[in-house]
């Protein structure tokens, strides 16, 4: 018995992968009727911006204004030259959620354009937030901070490994893991990454610092470069067994996982590692804390 080979996933093939099944030519937004059948997924449109929504899984979170007229300027000058990716909303007539493109849809009100072509197709969640990554990405639009936050969602709400994540937006693990340790700084720190202040490699020299915050602060504050931050940040360290952590990657990811899970449970944490298996331990100062992280892990 013959059966159809299936259609191989787009994930992790690139922007082009996207396109390269769209219908060649657009079509005109001619006003629908209510009976009207709507645009079919795979189909390359001219979508009234009215109709167009942020994404729910966007992973860009900041606009810069003057780059947005910028890019406006050009719109005017040269139209629209990649079309946006979007999905239809269930249940609401006329209206699609901006997958990959919300620059572009931005960009093209403020030039005053009352259309922009978009190719529709269906896709689920995970696939929304992993095109909407490996798009902007591929562009560099996002900063080291949404990047990371990025990955910690497909990380933690779709079950992606890091090995898998790093295929499918096509960036080494070490970089992953990278993104994924400078979630793990204080808020001041990574307001002075999200403001430019502090570049990513900067931020990397900061993850398994005492006091990083303070050491940012004198970073910015003294102009210092990458490799002068991380002299300083070596210097802030007193013990020795942390210099030797520091210069084994892996003990360096290990680092960065117990201040992760110190953040996210409220205790301190110890992990002991032994080649592919460990130990992890928490420590408690009294019967409170027991009992709450007891609750915790039967939860």
């Amino acid at each position: 018995m013959n059966s159809a080979t299936p259609k191989p996933s787009p994930l992790g093939r690139g922007l082009s992968a996207l396109f390269g099944d769209a219908d060649a030519s657009y079509q005109p937004p001619a006003a629908r009727a209510p009976d009207a059948t709507p645009p079919k997924a795979g189909s390359l449109q001219k979508l009234p911006v009215t109709w167009l929504k942020s994404g729910i899984f966007q992973p860009r979170r900041h606009f810069d204004e003057e780059a947005l007229q910028e890019l406006a300027l050009s719109i005017r000058e040269r139209g629209i030259l990649e079309p946006l990716l979007v999905r239809a909303l269930p249940h609401a007539r006329d209206s699609y959620e901006i997958i990959a493109g919300e620059r572009r849809w931005r960009a093209a009100q403020i030039a005053g354009l009352h259309e922009v072509p978009a190719l529709i197709r269906e896709l689920t969640d995970r696939e929304a937030l992993e095109f909407g990554i490996i798009e902007n990405v591929q562009r560099e639009d996002l900063s080291p901070l949404e990047e990371g936050e990025g990955y910690k969602r497909l990380l933690e709400e779709f079950g992606h490994t890091q090995d898998a994540l790093a295929k499918i937006v096509g960036k080494s693990r070490p970089h992953i893991t990278n993104m994924l340790r400078l979630l793990t700084l204080p808020a001041g720190v990574r307001q002075l990454i999200a403001e430019g202040k502090l570049t990513t490699g900067h931020a990397r020299a900061l993850v398994p610092a005492k006091n990083p915050l303070a050491l940012a602060q004198e970073i910015v504050r003294k102009g210092l470069n990458v490799r002068q931050a991380e002299t300083l940040a070596k210097r802030d360290q007193d013990n020795p067994e942390i210099h030797k952590k520091r210069a084994n990657p892996q003990e360096a990811d290990v680092i960065a996982l117990e201040k992760e899970l110190e953040r996210v449970i409220g205790l301190k944490v110890k992990i002991t590692t032994k080649g592919k298996s460990g130990t992890l331990a928490l420590h408690y100062t009294d019967l409170d804390q027991l009992d709450d992280i007891i609750k915790k892990l039967r939860a």
